[in-house]
């Protein structure tokens, strides 16, 4: 499988489990200390989507390099494969953000 692929898989499934891992868990906590869980998960996720996507990527700074490299040195092609894995992180939390807001019953 090509490297690109391999990695855009990869990050997809790691933001998605940080949303679901996350939020499951938080939901755990929350109805442990009286707080309705479902309502908490949502939070969570909703506010998790960001850390996901850093999580997924690696850290920010590798991220930013790239797209340096891509704008300043000349290398489009390098911009759109970090592009594309900025948008599968992305795709990852968002997808377990539904999952989560399904669950809920479509209630926040």
């Amino acid at each position: 499988m090509d490297k690109l692929a391999a990695t855009a898989i990869l990050t997809f499934f790691v933001s998605l489990g940080v949303i679901l891992g996350g939020s499951i868990l938080g939901g755990l906590g929350a109805g442990l200390v009286g707080k309705a869980p479902m309502h908490t998960m949502l939070e969570l996720a909703e506010e998790m989507k960001l850390w996901a996507l850093v999580t997924a990527l690696g850290g920010a700074f590798g991220i930013i390099k790239a797209f340096e490299t891509g704008i300043l040195g000349g290398q489009p092609l390098q911009l759109v494969q970090q592009m594309a894995l900025v948008f599968c992180a992305f795709a990852g939390a968002h997808l377990g953000f539904i999952i989560l807001y399904f669950m809920s019953g479509g209630q926040q």
